[in-house]
């Protein structure tokens, strides 16, 4: 499917915390790896480097708002390089979504005071201020613990929206009239039993009187100030997958109902746990959602579509961008060896550990809980694709069995073992003998090749957190600071 000058809405709700909900409780080489990514490392400089041709060869950006953007991003270098970093990650990704916008479409744009006002600043360079339609003040959670202490709690974030046209799509969005104006003002009944409410200064000539019925009221029109409960999320709401910003429904169906119609096309580029395909599927509209992380994915897949819409992945729907074949699999590793090994981590339920780097040190871990134990425990893993892996990485696999909360090593190699090595690598597993969790005993030293992942192998472990959970065994919300 072709996107260009199609997509209806835009939606941008980034939820890059997965790590640390997937498993129910903080990890720290995780919690590090997600500070990390907003860094800037040298394809961030390169970008920002070459923006101004960038934008001056393939998009129509008037050169005087670059040279703002280049004033303001050289002073971010050195005053907060990690803000920088994100905001040119954002530039670079909403060029290409303005492509895919139909002239009749929108884009909401969520995020919090952190980055705001820089936000808006780049969205009014991208889509044009003469574009800019709303600034939505969004209570995002039902209640709230007043635990800062140095400032007001924080309790809003804000939507941006933007179209792409002043020919875009709007639906108006009402709310309905509340209990005490239909009692104080729709308290007149008709002949056949139709409420109805006579305007102040509303008497005609000839002693008519108008009439306003409650049945053709459509309610209240929204404004930018989103307070409702319905549409914050409350801490312990059945609606929860675990997603620390995760949005409600509610939220998104207002999105999708003010700003297009049905069978128009819905795109989330970030979509995380899934909640805007399943508005948009809800509501009757087509849907596309991408994310980097298998994890969501997976999870998307799962609850959203399979349990909650009822569609059959192939039949409703495709997944594409995942290898499923050994040709696709040595293709990523080709093109980009560090998105091969988080595939192949990711592939086993594992988390990944590490930002791109080069070879060496712990790729990844599958974390589980034991039996009367608190903590999490974990495997670590380490992916290896070139074409031969000697000896010294079992060695090294075998010495991260020191730490505490690692029960056991596991190894993912891209091309299977020949016979000599697989017989060398089973025997030194010997020596380091099972561990025993629970009734059962597991191998401390594991080993799996890319064709067993595509089979469906994994590595033999207690349940690992992340792995197939449904909406009911999802992790409750309130085990994490709403205020943060």
């Amino acid at each position: 499917m072709t996107l260009r000058g199609n997509v209806e809405i835009l939606t941008i709700y980034q939820t890059h915390v997965i790590y640390k909900d997937e498993t129910g409780r903080p990890i720290l080489d995780q919690i590090e790896a997600f500070c990390d990514l907003w860094s800037l490392d040298e394809e961030r400089e390169r970008f920002i480097k070459n923006l101004p041709d960038v934008i001056e060869d393939e998009h129509e950006i008037d050169d005087r708002v670059v040279k703002f953007w280049k004033v303001w991003m050289d002073a971010l270098r050195n005053t907060n390089p990690k803000l920088l970093a994100y905001l040119s990650y954002m530039v670079e990704r909403l060029l290409q979504m303005k492509i895919v916008l139909k002239p009749t479409g929108s884009i909401y744009f969520h995020c919090d005071s952190y980055a705001s006002h820089y936000i808006k600043i780049v969205l009014d360079g991208i889509f044009g201020h003469k574009n800019f339609r709303n600034e939505i003040v969004w209570k995002k959670y039902g209640g709230h613990k007043n635990t800062a202490k140095r400032k007001f709690t924080t309790e809003n974030d804000t939507i941006f929206l933007y179209s792409a046209s002043k020919t875009h799509t709007f639906n108006r969005v009402f709310r309905p009239l509340s209990e005490n104006t239909i009692k104080s003002e729709y308290r007149h009944v008709d002949e056949n039993g139709r409420r109805y409410a006579i305007p102040r200064g509303r008497k005609y000539r000839q002693g008519v009187i108008k009439r306003v019925y409650l049945d053709t009221n459509p309610g209240v029109a929204v404004g930018n100030l989103w307070t409702e409960k319905e549409l914050t999320m409350q801490g312990k709401d059945n609606e929860r997958l675990g997603y620390p910003t995760q949005k409600p429904i509610a939220l998104l169906e207002r999105v999708i109902n003010a700003s297009s119609n049905e069978g128009d096309i819905v795109f989330d580029p970030f979509c995380g746990c899934g909640t805007t395909l399943e508005a948009a599927q809800r509501l009757n509209r087509k849907w596309i959602g991408i994310d980097i992380a298998i994890h969501a994915i997976k999870r998307v897949s799962a609850i959203r579509l399979n349990d909650r819409c009822k569609l059959v992945e192939g039949q409703d729907y495709q997944i594409s961008g995942i290898p499923h074949t050994i040709e696709g699999v040595n293709d990523l590793w080709e093109r980009d060896k560090y998105q091969f090994q988080k595939w192949a981590v990711e592939s086993v339920d594992g988390f990944v550990t590490t930002r791109k780097s080069g070879d060496g040190g712990v790729d990844g871990r599958i974390y589980f809980s034991i039996p009367d134990n608190e903590g999490l425990k974990n495997m670590v893993l380490e992916v290896k694709g070139g074409q031969r892996v000697n000896s010294s990485v079992d060695r090294q696999l075998a010495g991260q069995l020191h730490d505490g909360d690692t029960l056991i090593s596991g190894l993912i190699v891209r091309k299977p073992f020949g016979k000599i090595r697989l017989r060398n690598f089973l025997d030194y597993a010997h020596t380091l003998g099972d561990i025993q969790i629970g009734d059962k005993t597991y191998p401390r030293l594991q080993v799996l090749s890319v064709p067993e992942i595509l089979e469906g192998k994994k590595f033999d472990t207690p349940l690992a957190r992340g792995r197939r959970m449904s909406a009911q065994e999802s992790l409750p919300f309130d085990k994490f600071d709403k205020n943060e």
